[in-house]
């Protein structure tokens, strides 16, 4: 997988699209950034707010980062993306992290 620096650079040489942003967010989550990786992977849902892997994987950015209240709304509303465009799989894998954030919050 290509490095941070490079997708930054591409983004700074004015290439800018949803899959540049989720890839520049999976590169940094890689490198244990997630918090990094928010403002990317929401860049990347205003450019395509139908990206079922980019709402997965932004739920579990804020999961990361210890933003219950945040990733519980990003799978809630990613289940919602996914199930309306059939992505049942993303759907499903979405619904089980929600469970571990509600029962993460429910620990509290």
């Amino acid at each position: 997988m290509p490095s941070v620096d490079t997708f930054e650079s591409m983004l700074k040489q004015g290439t800018d699209n949803a899959l540049l942003r989720y890839s520049l967010a999976s590169a940094l989550v890689n490198e244990s950034r997630p918090a990094d990786a928010i403002e990317h992977l929401q860049a990347a849902l205003q450019f395509d707010p139908d990206y079922s892997a980019a709402w997965k994987l932004l739920g579990k950015c804020f999961a990361e980062t210890v933003d219950y209240t945040n990733a519980k709304a990003t799978y809630e509303k990613g289940i919602a993306v996914a199930d309306a465009k059939g992505d049942k799989q993303a759907a499903k894998e979405m619904a089980v992290f929600l469970r571990k954030v509600i029962k993460k919050t429910d620990d509290l």
